[in-house]
């Protein structure tokens, strides 16, 4: 992905997200229709990924966050999990981390947004202390670019949620397959559940999955860029 010349300048502001709100996260680009149409279904954020290593075509780009913006949709970050089965180092987690940051940054994804961990998929034979190492170094790497770092629990995470609140992390997204030992105690300031059947905007639910806002037992909610006054 080429530098830009210069950062973009997004409309809205960095604010902390209302409770009870609904959004949703996507694999799939968001063209300015398909944005459009999932506000007047009562969506109103949205989640688009980055990639690990390089930026794919079907990544979040400048042009898109633009679309969904201008749509009256929050945005947030999140990073692609690696193959099911991976192995978690805390090399692996500056190098992903630091790409996550820096791919937002390209984007022009404005300081003091959220950018999300993917953890999920790990290999039954990680240790636990490799995994909290990973995402240690992710969490450092994402903080030195600006960004708020945030984790999304998911199937076989390789931590207890004791391990997982122990991190670093302040706010705790559950994925809708969340293994049931790994919430952590604060509990979740962002909540996963699948998509309720068919499409919304022309998108298949297996390529979108429907979240909520919630406030944690710490009173944390999520930071997202938005055009909401």
């Amino acid at each position: 992905m080429p530098t830009p010349t210069s950062t973009p300048t997004f409309p809205g502001t960095v604010q902390s997200a209302p409770a009870r709100v609904k959004g949703f996260d996507a694999d799939t680009p968001i063209s300015a229709a398909a944005a459009s149409q999932y506000l007047a279904q009562g969506y109103r954020f949205c989640l688009r990924y980055v990639g690990r290593l390089v930026m794919d075509p079907g990544d979040l780009t400048t042009a898109e966050a633009q679309d969904i913006l201008d749509a009256g949709l929050a945005l947030m970050v999140v990073q692609h999990v690696d193959d099911e089965g991976w192995a978690p180092t805390a090399a692996l987690g500056t190098t992903y981390g630091t790409n996550a940051a820096s791919f937002a940054q390209k984007i022009g994804i404005p300081p003091g947004v959220m950018v999300w961990l993917d953890l999920e998929g790990v290999s039954t034979a990680a240790l636990a202390g490799d995994v909290i190492a990973y995402c240690q170094s992710w969490y450092q790497g994402v903080a030195a670019g600006g960004y708020v770092p945030g984790i999304y629990i998911g199937w076989q995470p390789g931590l207890s949620g004791q391990q997982i609140y122990d991190l670093p992390f302040q706010h705790y997204w559950g994925g809708y397959n969340v293994d049931g030992d790994a919430t952590p105690s604060c509990g979740w300031c962002l909540k996963q559940w699948p998509g309720s059947g068919g499409t919304v905007a022309g998108i298949e639910v297996d390529d979108y999955d429907d979240d909520f806002t919630m406030t944690d037992a710490k009173g944390r909610t999520v930071q997202w860029l938005s055009t909401a006054g």
